[in-house]
């Protein structure tokens, strides 16, 4: 990869880590749901008339804008406002990497080779060393919430295989329109009208900074620069650029927020880490015989 492209993948990960920063702020705006909602109205228009018509099936586009958009979404909302903080969202989120392969295999008959099983024993350990941490000094309804997101993830992420879009950004954003319904609905009736409406009357620089820094720059930039990124190189060399979210996460949220980052955490963080990046690794192909070794096997056969 060029510089170039090395440092727009790097600002990419760097956006999606303070977004959980961005996250938190927005929950002390908005109801979770009301928020997640909003995200995706911002960030479908006035995108949807300017991308053109959708490049794959509409039941993929629905299939995934629920399970990515109400589902994932909605769930780490909730799980954040519940009170799982900033920082560990970012690493705990990660753990999708294991739910697609376990997916993938289960949907689509992907068998994960040695490294990529190994990684995801190392990742689910990293995950139980934040359970202990988290379960010593937070709720963890929060910490389940945000595992099932990250479960969902995996999910969509199956989905959007199964959908191969050739344009992300054109992707993503018709996926955006699908959750903005679903999502008012169930937070009419989980969160209330009343907690809506004045969430919605005391809107201020601030709220609206943050809905559309989660819609425009996460979203429309994050995703359309990824999928750039991944037209122009092998999934292997972008992937792990992914794994500086954390990274991101838990740095700004320690800057930002003042969010302490105990030693257990870091443990967990390197262990989740270290199992998604072998779960990236590319399985192993069975090398080609060489014209030299073909030759004997040919004149034997002559």
């Amino acid at each position: 990869m060029r510089p170039a492209h090395i440092a727009l993948a790097s600002l990419v990960a760097a956006v999606w880590g303070v977004n959980f920063v961005v996250i938190e702020i927005g929950l002390d705006h908005f109801p979770p749901l009301l928020f997640s909602a909003l995200r995706f109205l911002a960030a479908a228009l006035p995108a949807v008339f300017l991308v053109g018509r959708p490049k794959v099936a509409w039941k993929w586009i629905v299939g995934v804008g629920l399970v990515l958009g109400v589902a994932k979404f909605g769930l780490l909302f909730m799980g954040m406002d519940s009170g799982a903080p900033a920082g560990l969202s970012s690493l705990i989120v990660q753990i999708q990497a294991v739910f697609t392969a376990l997916f993938a295999f289960t949907a689509l008959g992907e068998r994960p080779g040695r490294a990529r099983a190994a990684g995801m024993a190392v990742a689910l350990a990293g995950i139980a060393v934040a359970a202990v941490d988290e379960g010593s000094s937070g709720p963890l309804l929060g910490f389940a919430l945000v595992i099932a997101a990250a479960a969902c993830w995996g999910v969509s992420n199956v989905l959007t295989r199964k959908a191969s879009p050739p344009d992300a950004l054109n992707f993503m954003v018709w996926v955006s329109t699908v959750p903005v319904l679903p999502l008012l609905a169930l937070s009419l009736l989980m969160e209330g009208a009343d907690r809506d409406l004045a969430a919605l009357r005391s809107l201020d620089w601030t709220g609206a900074g943050v809905v559309l820094y989660v819609a425009w720059v996460t979203t429309i930039f994050g995703f359309g620069a990824w999928g750039w990124l991944l037209r122009r190189h092998p999934a292997s060399s972008v992937a792990p650029f992914s794994l500086l979210v954390p990274v991101f996460g838990m740095s700004s949220a320690f800057l930002i927020l003042d969010e302490p980052v105990s030693p257990l955490r870091w443990c967990a963080a390197a262990l989740l880490v270290g199992g998604v990046a072998l779960t990236t690794l590319p399985g192993r192909r069975k090398p080609r015989p060489s014209v030299q070794q073909q030759e004997p096997l040919t004149a034997q056969r002559a």
